[in-house]
């Protein structure tokens, strides 16, 4: 494994790691980092589902208070994704398990910090939680920050209800069958500053119209959508952000950019309790679905209630 300066440019850097190869061939996941020398605390971010890690302000927001910042391109998702491979695609979210527990042991045992965070946006947060709830009691993270984390399907329940068996058994027989997608490409729009936003991210890799959707994919979000609803115990201090309100359209409404146009923020904020017994649940007004990407009030907010909770506890290790 050898870190070289990533596609941001410096101090920015990025290592490929290796992982098992699956039905489609070799696979791959990518680390990138930013490093503070002497820190004991480090950052560990998964982004979310038709994405990739390009949110410095947040990495940078971190480095100021003196964490190193970590973030993994998962397997067959933006910096990680191969030409022989479906994106996104996997038929279980255990398989994630590999890339983390790697990532976690270069942070910890290779580059020698002490403490960890773990952050998790929509799907990573989905992943985060169930990794963090499965890797409980070994002392592999200190702490657990969701961002608009995707623990329901963006539907009513009973919608959900009545479509999750016949995902399921599509999933297990046709895995690979591409799906109608819901993909609102004004989400990206609202985000991207050649469009009505005003951040710069490569749209090949996080493209407005997103990915084929796959059915063992969303079999297996299904699936642990339902361990979120059954309760797990992860067992360390969690904290849970979700914009105060969501938006349903298919068209342009300038109300994207003050609510979560991809989830049902409500439903995020419903199922917290079921994370574990130290959750704290915070709501961001006018948040838009990945809070760190909001208008300038939402996003100060953001940070400024992650700071709060970061000094009540995540305490600094003793100098």
């Amino acid at each position: 494994m050898e870190f070289r300066e990533d596609i941001l440019g410096a101090p920015y850097e990025a290592a490929e790691l290796p992982l098992v190869p699956d039905e489609e061939g070799d696979v791959s996941a990518t680390l990138v980092r930013r490093l503070v020398p002497g820190s004991q605390r480090a950052v560990l971010y998964l982004h979310g589902y038709t994405d990739y890690f390009f949110q410095t302000n947040l990495a940078e927001h971190f480095v100021a208070a003196g964490f190193s910042f970590y973030a993994l391109d998962l397997r067959k998702y933006g910096r990680s994704l191969r030409p022989h491979q479906s994106p996104n695609f996997v038929r279980d979210l255990r398989a994630y398990d590999e890339e983390l527990d790697e990532a976690v042991r270069i942070i910890r045992d290779v580059d020698g910090h002490t403490q960890l965070l773990l952050n998790g946006h929509s799907t990573g947060g989905l992943i985060a939680a169930l990794w963090a709830a499965r890797r409980a009691r070994r002392g592999l993270i200190d702490g657990l920050f969701l961002n608009s984390p995707f623990l329901a399907m963006p539907t009513a329940p009973a919608v959900r209800a009545l479509g999750a068996p016949a995902v399921g058994a599509m999933g297990r027989l046709a895995p690979t069958r591409v799906l109608p997608a819901a993909i609102n490409p004004h989400y990206v729009h609202s985000l991207h500053r050649d469009h009505r936003g005003s951040w710069d991210f490569d749209l090949t890799l996080k493209p407005a119209e997103g990915f084929p959707l796959y059915a063992g994919w969303l079999a297996a979000i299904q699936q642990g959508h339902r361990r979120i609803r059954q309760g797990v115990a992860i067992d360390c201090p969690v904290l849970l952000m979700a914009s105060t309100a969501s938006i349903t359209t298919t068209k342009w409404d300038p109300a994207m950019l003050q609510r979560d146009a991809v989830l049902r923020a409500d439903d995020i904020a419903a199922l917290a309790p079921r994370l574990g017994r130290h959750v704290t649940a915070v709501r961001i007004e006018g948040g838009m679905h990945d809070l760190v990407l909001s208008g300038e009030q939402a996003r100060a907010q953001v940070f400024a209630e992650l700071d709060r909770w970061i000094g009540a506890y995540f305490p600094a290790p003793p100098a």
